[in-house]
């Protein structure tokens, strides 16, 4: 699981059929003391994240989480911290 603070959002004008509906955030992943940690990444949103939202993010289990056996995703965003 790795930390991060959403900077922007992404569009794609074709999709792999698993992300189809879903939002493609960039998210500068985060240190504990909320410094960043290497460069930004590309997560697909599964819970309804928005710009400047600090969240939680997975590379495990895209493809249970996108309910699909093939997918090229690899980071899924899994929860939004209060």
């Amino acid at each position: 699981m790795q930390q991060g603070r959403v900077i922007g959002s992404a569009d794609a004008t074709i999709k792999h059929p698993s992300m189809q509906g879903r939002k493609l955030l960039i998210v500068q992943p985060r240190l504990t003391d909320n410094t960043p940690d290497g460069d930004p990444i590309l997560a697909v949103d599964c819970i309804g994240a928005g710009i400047s939202d600090d969240v939680m993010m997975t590379s495990d289990g895209a493809r249970r989480l996108l309910n699909v056996d093939v997918t090229p995703v690899r980071w899924t965003i899994i929860g939004i911290q209060d």
